[in-house]
């Protein structure tokens, strides 16, 4: 049986439903973040504070930080799975195959800013949840992506064309296939040599991303809008080690997670939009605002992959259907 929970060393050998006051527990959290990054300061470390209050130290987190369980932010979902950890930060987008509802927050229209990306996440977070066999702790938006370049400015649609853009899942590639230029996948760890170096053109993600990845001295120009939403980031918990836990413990958990908690994520990567803006700009970036003809005109070239998207079906309900539930409609 692969390993769920670990016990301090006060912990008894009791049953896990066991609900005695002297027990303590710890939960493995696992994630590939380093120590500064938005979704650690915004949603793990909070996350573990408010469980260690509330369970007044009887219940907590021990973070693996920056990949200390596996560097491949893609394998966290099955470790998750394997038991490997309890607790892991999982983007959806770098499997988005295996999280097919998910991935259509990445749509155009669904929503505008971190804090909006969040709220239409939570909004549909009933249909969204048959994507996991896991339990969400929490799910948050860093937000649409911008689109940093190395050599081409993109003012118009025909800027645009030809280009070959990195982009975050394969869920942004057939919309950006039909802006005329070339979507890859690529790890996010290659992306500034890859930029630097001229093996892509450009790189699709949100602004909070910048100065993580250090692109501001990669690009010259930044164009502030493109016709999509984004992929959020999930805090998720291995169903059989929540189960394993004793009810007072289980509260605990609920109470430690759940809407406060995405809010956070979503707070968190505004204030890193912001940043991430302002880091290009001070690193003489030339900041591109698209018009609203010119978005216009983005988003009539995208209009036909979007409409032939929205009568097919994902599991009992089409595209349109869950698109409708992101958007409160």
């Amino acid at each position: 049986m692969p390993l769920l929970l670990f016990a301090l060393a006060a912990c008894s050998p009791g049953s896990q439903g066991d609900d005695d006051e002297g027990v303590s527990r710890s939960l493995v959290l696992a994630h590939p973040l380093p120590p500064l990054a938005p979704p650690r300061t915004g949603v793990i470390v909070p996350f573990s504070q408010r469980l260690a209050e509330v369970s007044g130290g009887r219940l907590t987190a021990v973070e693996f930080i920056g990949g200390a369980l596996g560097s491949d932010a893609r394998r966290y979902y099955p470790m998750l799975l394997e038991g490997v950890a309890d607790i892991a930060l999982v983007v959806p987008g770098y499997t988005a195959v295996t999280f097919p509802r998910t991935a259509l927050s990445a749509f155009p229209g669904v929503c505008d800013s971190p804090v909006d990306c969040t709220a239409a996440l939570q909004r549909g977070l009933g249909v969204l949840e048959d994507d996991y066999n896991a339990r969400i702790l929490a799910m948050w938006s860093p937000g649409p992506p911008v689109l940093v370049t190395r050599d081409r400015p993109v003012r118009r649609l025909e800027d645009i064309r030809g280009l070959r853009l990195r982009v975050p899942s394969g869920v942004e590639m057939p919309f950006v296939e039909a802006l005329g230029a070339t979507p890859v996948q690529q790890p996010v760890t290659e992306i500034y040599q890859r930029l630097q170096t001229g093996v892509i053109d450009g790189i699709v993600m949100p602004a909070g991303a910048i100065p993580a990845f250090r692109l501001q001295e990669a690009a010259s120009f930044l164009t502030t809008w493109m016709p999509l939403s984004a992929t959020p980031v999930a805090l998720l918990m291995n169903r059989s080690a929540y189960d394993l836990l004793a009810p007072r413990e289980r509260s605990w958990v609920d109470e430690a997670s759940g809407a406060w908690l995405s809010e956070s994520g979503g707070r968190v990567f505004e204030l890193a939009t912001a940043r991430g803006l302002r880091v290009a700009r001070e690193s003489g970036v030339e900041i591109i605002d698209l018009s609203d003809s010119e978005k216009a005109r983005f988003l009539g070239a995208v209009a036909e992959v979007y409409q032939e998207e929205l009568s097919r079906r994902i599991g009992d309900a089409t595209v349109a259907e869950i698109l409708a539930e992101l958007l409160g409609g």
